[in-house]
């Protein structure tokens, strides 16, 4: 039976994180299970809802009975159907993943952790989900504070990491707010689809190209575009493992599928004409892509050289929406999809190298697929899908995007994408040569000299990661019931 109130999947970890203080007084042990209910729920609610959306086309919801555009109306179609399966799945993944890592990182904080978390699924879902400029704004500041405190409560540097990215997040907020402020001015209206048939008589208005500019600019902050990601390496380094395994792979994505939804689905692609707004995202998509590998190159720490590959996979996706045709928008959304479960499978992987050497820098990999082999299987796979290696998933959508970049005779663009693959082999094979290298005492041998077993990561870790990992291979072998089913019907019109 398909679901008739899309609204429970937001509802679910809302209302569940709101009980997790009181669970906690009473059971605190509990509030992991609890957490992974909750999201269990959402997560079937969400793949039930996509099956329905492929079968019978978009699902509008009104809330409270108030029918759009007076009031607020939650719309599901291809695109944001695909985006709820991605966001709860991951969420419930590391939910699982957490147990270990925070009973590890944050001794008897716990329920205030979960909490948190809970509330950071619930904004990212409610951004994925509405129909309304405004509640998108809201969803997004309750994903935005919720992933300020579950970052502050990182290891050393991690509340200055925070606070720079409290900064520049509000700097970002602030100009989406400003840019909503002058559409609703112009318009009246803040229902995304009334204001995209709106926007059709208003061609020309300087108030709808500055609305326009705010809102790009205030979003990329949010994705951290370069050079705008100046946030995001210390905040994402100094986070505790299960934050960073949740926030890196979703919060930048979300980001992406927004400025998707908002530039082509509320202006048009047409507007886009008034800056020009497509050039200029495809050569901030190439500097991107330039900047992140370059700067990934100079790395010791594992998380922070990830971070960086973020910031290059956030170049392939806006220069790929900046190309403006659709086998480069094809490639783009595919890779929101992708890039999401690939570095969710690395940070899992960087969290779990903590949780045995209580490091994570390059050189903590020593010895690791000997002691480890079954994690650095898992980590193999993700690099190989980050490189491009078919068949994971990661060298479908690079392959539509090149495609797309020839297509539209940007000879810049392919060779970014193809010097970044060839970077991304330098970074993963260098972490693959030192994992199969024992160096020291600490590194697959007891102090006394003797060869330490396989001492695997536990299970609420290990089973999580490789689930991601098989997810990677399966995306890859069945790409193009994917595009037939669900992206196809995704991307804007052109």
């Amino acid at each position: 039976m398909y679901l008739d109130h899309p609204v429970l999947v937001v509802i679910a970890p809302l209302i569940a994180g709101l009980l997790t203080p009181i669970l906690g007084l009473l059971r605190k042990d509990l509030c992991t299970l609890w957490t992974i209910l909750a999201l269990c729920f959402s997560t079937l609610l969400s793949i039930d809802t996509t099956i329905s959306v492929i079968d019978g086309g978009p699902i509008r919801y009104s809330l409270g009975g108030w029918v759009a555009p007076i009031g607020i109306e939650y719309v599901i179609d291809h695109l944001n159907s695909m985006m709820l399966v991605l966001v709860s799945s991951i969420s419930l993944g590391i939910a699982i993943y957490s147990y270990r890592s925070v009973e590890r990182e944050l001794p008897g904080r716990e329920t205030y952790f979960y909490t948190i978390y809970l509330l950071q699924v619930t904004g990212f879902l409610g951004i994925v989900i509405t129909g309304d400029l405004f509640n998108l704004y809201v969803f997004l500041e309750i994903a935005s504070l919720a992933g300020y405190a579950l970052i502050a409560i990182g290891e050393d540097g991690a509340p200055y990491a925070c606070f720079r990215y409290i900064v520049m997040g509000t700097i970002g907020a602030c100009f989406y707010l400003l840019g909503i402020g002058y559409l609703y001015i112009s318009t009246g209206s803040l229902n995304m689809a009334d204001v995209h048939q709106l926007l059709q008589n208003l061609r020309g208005s300087t108030v709808i190209t500055t609305a326009m500019a705010f809102i790009t600019v205030g979003l990329a902050i949010k994705m951290a575009l370069f050079p705008l990601h100046v946030w995001l390496p210390d905040a994402y380094t100094k986070a505790p493992s299960t934050s960073s395994a949740l926030i890196a792979p979703l919060m930048t994505k979300i980001s992406m599928y927004v400025m998707i939804r908002v530039l082509f689905g509320v202006f048009g692609a047409s507007w886009s004409l008034a800056l020009p707004l497509t050039t200029i995202l495809s050569w901030a998509g190439v500097a991107a892509i330039f900047a992140g590998a370059i700067m990934a190159l100079a790395q010791t720490d594992f998380k922070r050289m990830l971070c960086y590959v973020v910031v290059a996979e956030v170049g392939y996706i806006v220069g790929g929406m900046g190309l403006e045709n659709p086998l480069a928008m094809k490639g783009a959304v595919l890779h929101i999809l992708n890039d999401g479960v690939m570095t969710a499978g690395l940070f899992a992987i960087a969290g779990i190298v903590m949780y045995r050497r209580e490091k994570h820098g390059i050189a903590d990999f020593d010895g690791l697929f000997k002691e480890m082999p079954f994690t650095m299987a898992a980590f193999v796979v993700a690099a190989l899908s980050i490189i491009g290696v078919p068949p994971t998933c990661g060298f479908f959508s690079k392959w539509y995007l090149v495609l797309g970049a020839i297509e539209a005779r940007h000879w810049v663009f392919v060779a970014a994408l193809i010097g970044s693959s060839l970077v991304n082999v330098i970074l993963f094979f260098r972490v693959i040569e030192i994992g199969f290298v024992f160096r020291g005492p600490g590194a697959g041998h007891s102090p006394g000299g003797q060869e330490v077993g396989i001492s695997e990561a536990p299970l609420s870790m290990l089973l999580p990661t490789l689930a991601i990992a098989a997810a990677i291979v399966i995306i890859g072998l069945f790409n193009q019931s994917i595009i037939a089913n669900i992206i196809n019907f995704a991307i804007p019109q052109l």
